[in-house]
This record gives C-alpha cells, sequence and structure tokens, in this order.
C-alpha cells in the first residue's frame, strides 16, 4: 500500500514539474503606429497574463531621392498604465534597402537603429516614470482623504526616472530577405549586433526561409521568430485564406533541422479583401458594420458577399458589386496549426508564444479564455 501511495505521489510531483517546464512565455505582437495603453489593454493584460509584448519602434525604408535608407513611421505618442509585459523593441527593414545599400551606408544604419532604439528607449522611461509619479502624487479619491499631504509631482518624477536604465533584453529584426538580398542582410545584423552587444538579437523567420534554409540561409542572431502566417497573398481571388491554413502551414513546416532556437508567432486577427471583376482592391481592417448589413451585403457563403450596394467603410468607397472575402484563423484551425507547430519545433519554458496582432478587437473577438488554451497548448 505504502508503495501505491509513493509511485501516486511521484506521478503527481512528476507531472506537475513537467507541466511548469513546459510553460511558454505568453507573448503579443504590438504592430501600432503608438503606444497607448488604456485600462482595457491593462485588463486584457492581466487577464491573459501576458508577459512579453514585441513592439513596432520604426520602420527603415529606402528613400529614392536621398538614396540611403531612412527611419520611417517611428512609434509616437507613448503613454502606459499599470501593465507592465517586458518589451522587446521591433524594427521592420524592407528587402529594398539591404538590396540597395553598401556596407558604408549599412554600417551608419546600424549605428542609426542603435541611437533610435536608445531615444525610444528613454520615452518609455519617461512614461513609466510620468505614470509612477502620477500614482504616488495623485493617488486614487486623493482629494478625500483628510490627511493626505500634497508631494510635488515633478520631484516625485525625477526620482523614479533615475532609477530606470534603458536595458531591452532582446530586439528584434523584421526583414523578408531574399537570396540575392541575404550577404547585405546578414553583414547588417553583425553590425547591429556590434552596436547592441548587451543584448540579444532576434531575427523573423518566414516559413519560406524555414524550410529552405539552406537556400535562405541562416541569419547570425540568437534566436529566431517564426512566423506562421500570411502565407500566400492576398491579392489572389483565387486564395482561400491569405492569412494561413494549416494545410498550407504544414508543407513548409516539414523538417526539424533548423539551426536557431526559435520562438513562435500565430495570427490572430481577421480583414476583409475586396475584389471588383476579380481583381484586388485593397483590404478592409474594419468592416463588421459592413457583414451584418443583409440589405447592403448579400452573403454568398461563410466567408464571401456582394456589396448589393455603392457604400463607404471608413476612407474606403466601395461599389455594388464588389466581392468581400472575409479572412480569419478559426478557433479549429489554429488549434491544427498549434500541432503542427509542435510536432516539428522545440518548444520550451524559454519559448515565447506570440499572437499577432495586440488589439481589443482581435482579442475580444477570439476571448481571453481560448487564447489562454492556446497558450497552455504548447
Amino acid at each position: 500500500m505504502k508503495n501505491i501511495i509513493f509511485i501516486l505521489l511521484f506521478v503527481v510531483l512528476n507531472g506537475a514539474t513537467c507541466e511548469k517546464e513546459h510553460e511558454v512565455i505568453r507573448s503579443f505582437c504590438y504592430w501600432k503606429t503608438d503606444l497607448n495603453f488604456d485600462k482595457q489593454d491593462d485588463s486584457l493584460i492581466k487577464d491573459l497574463k501576458m508577459q512579453h509584448l514585441y513592439v513596432r519602434f520604426f520602420d527603415v525604408d529606402w528613400n529614392p531621392y536621398a538614396k540611403e535608407p531612412l527611419p520611417v513611421a517611428t512609434i509616437h505618442d507613448i503613454r502606459l498604465n499599470a501593465s507592465n509585459p517586458e518589451i522587446t523593441p521591433g524594427i521592420f527593414i524592407t528587402n529594398e534597402v539591404v538590396l540597395q545599400s553598401d556596407n558604408k551606408q549599412l554600417d551608419s544604419l546600424a549605428s542609426r537603429i542603435a541611437k533610435r532604439i536608445q531615444q525610444i528607449g528613454v520615452q518609455i522611461n519617461e512614461a513609466k516614470a510620468s505614470k509612477t509619479a502620477e500614482e504616488i502624487a495623485y493617488p486614487k479619491d486623493y482629494y478625500k482623504q483628510k490627511n493626505y499631504k500634497s508631494i510635488n509631482y515633478d520631484s516625485v518624477r525625477s526620482i523614479e526616472l533615475a532609477k530606470l536604465k534603458v536595458d531591452f533584453k532582446e530586439i528584434l529584426i523584421d526583414c523578408d530577405w531574399t537570396e540575392k538580398s541575404q550577404k547585405n542582410y546578414f553583414y547588417l545584423l553583425k553590425q547591429i549586433k556590434k552596436e547592441i552587444p548587451t543584448a540579444k538579437l532576434a531575427a523573423t523567420i518566414r516559413l519560406w526561409q524555414y524550410k529552405y534554409a539552406e537556400k535562405a540561409g541562416t541569419p547570425p542572431v540568437d534566436k529566431g521568430l517564426l512566423m506562421c502566417y500570411n502565407l500566400t497573398k492576398p491579392d489572389d481571388f483565387k486564395t482561400k485564406n491569405s492569412i494561413g491554413t494549416s494545410d498550407e502551414l504544414a508543407k513548409y513546416i516539414t523538417h526539424d533541422k533548423y539551426k536557431l532556437k526559435l520562438d513562435i508567432a500565430l495570427p490572430l486577427y481577421s480583414w476583409a479583401v475586396v475584389f471588383r471583376g476579380n481583381q484586388f482592391k485593397g483590404i478592409l481592417s474594419d468592416y463588421d458594420e459592413l457583414r451584418n448589413d443583409t440589405i447592403k451585403a448579400k452573403k454568398l457563403s461563410d466567408s464571401k458577399y456582394v456589396l448589393q450596394d455603392d457604400v463607404l467603410v471608413g476612407q474606403t468607397y466601395l461599389r455594388n458589386g464588389d466581392e468581400i472575402r472575409i479572412e480569419k484563423i478559426s478557433e479549429a484551425e489554429l488549434e491544427k496549426m498549434i500541432s503542427i507547430v509542435k510536432s516539428k519545433i522545440k518548444i520550451d519554458h524559454e519559448t515565447k508564444v506570440t499572437f499577432f496582432s495586440f488589439d481589443k478587437k482581435y482579442i475580444n473577438d477570439y476571448g481571453t479564455q481560448n487564447i489562454s488554451d492556446y497558450y497552455s497548448s504548447f
């Protein structure tokens, strides 16, 4: 009897240990032009037990007039609330930048990328210090407290700011490099690493780069972020779902020999693709009102609608007869995609599982419990 109890206790404890060892880091991508968290955002972060965010800091594009790479679309309006997940800066670099630049320009670009990351880091720290000072100087219902003594906000802010340092553990570089641009891109990554030696360097890995690793090359970074979405082009009228399907994903994740440790990025968004006479006309991110209007939009199938009238959706003018294809990954498809990833890629307690993107609309659409279950599936 004692032996049976001992065995059962061992199984229970060992099972609990294994479960803890494989609990992944819960992460999201925040790919907007501002960093402005409100109370609802904070609540979602808390409900999801989110630990990490990839935040797009800026893009780098090729300027044909200056004939050099220049940072564009830098994040602004940085305001933080109570939530404080770890932030990894994300920098998107167009393939044209690495195709057109010479080594001297890439050296300069690496230096400018490092400086701009530092500058934005300072702004984030200022936002954190401001929030802390606000909470200390003006606590909730402070004006109702009889014995409350006023505290100088600016002094508290200065003290809190002095405690903070710009110290990102990791930097993410996002570029869909090609065989032709590989040499220049890998050179740029090495230069960025030299400029920011204290941080780990990560790079996004597209699925074709994963499948054909020998042809694409393995970037000289510490980690990769495997992008398990945007598998086909949305402008193809015959495409079923350009965001992704489990069948398409399985065609790419065919081996377990990739040389980098990989984090995983999965889709958690939707959009509507517009066609006019089978010709691609654009993408709508906000389409719910249109889809729910049974007078102006006739339902052809679960994912396709045809307009019955001319309509204005946001700033986009659509015509009678335009066809709308709704693209979203179903819960069942997402679960299949997770199984495919797990079958080939090593997942452990250091793996970041990231959903794109952090947006109240998408998170509420899928539900925080379902998303938590997706994390737990790993």
